[in-house]
């Protein structure tokens, strides 16, 4: 895990984005407490960046539409340049001229607990299945990596998919809204 291409992109006098740093993976208990953040982020085209936290890193995914809670919806994740820590509490305004210019909320936050506990060996496969307690997402998760990405980049392009559990959703309100209020602000839903 690295963060050269996240600070190659980046100019940390002209952002406010944390340069941050890859931190050594603590110790875990039996079942990993791992960290997730979706943001909402208004740059070009709104889109929602799925992010979890795996070796001293956050894994990062761009979801157009942002992710869904009907199991029969798959949605895009591109997958980009892993993120610091830090990133997980970012919110802000990026200026324009600035890579990923707009605005950046978090839109949820929680933990997430992956179903193989060998993260790296699943991602390699392409099929990583995890658990979200979020405060908005819960449930079973799964990003699966399509055959090919954008320009035909192979291992560029993933689904995510929410897994048919009872914390699934397949109503119209399973799509996120289009509010710009954060999910760590007070009374946010």
């Amino acid at each position: 895990m690295s963060l050269t291409e996240y600070r190659r992109k980046r100019r940390f006098a002209a952002t406010p984005e944390p340069s941050g740093r890859v931190r050594a993976m603590r110790p875990r208990a039996t079942t990993p407490r791992l960290h997730y953040v979706i943001h909402k982020h208004h740059a070009r085209t709104l889109h929602y960046d799925f992010r979890l936290e795996w070796h001293g890193v956050l894994l990062s995914w761009a979801v157009p539409k942002g992710p869904s809670t009907d199991p029969g919806t798959k949605r895009l994740a591109v997958r980009v340049e892993d993120h610091p820590l830090e990133y997980a509490k970012f919110e802000g305004r990026i200026p324009e001229g600035q890579y990923g210019a707009g605005t950046v909320v978090i839109w949820d936050e929680g933990f997430w607990y992956p179903d193989d506990p060998n993260v790296d060996a699943a991602l390699r496969r392409g099929e990583l299945e995890f658990t979200l307690e979020g405060r908005r997402l819960k449930g079973t998760w799964v990003l699966v990596r399509t055959r090919f990405g954008p320009a035909g980049r192979r291992g560029q392009s993933w689904l995510l998919i929410k897994r048919r559990e009872a914390a699934a959703n397949t109503s119209a309100a399973a799509a996120p809204r289009r509010r710009r209020r954060s999910a760590t602000a007070a009374g946010s839903t």
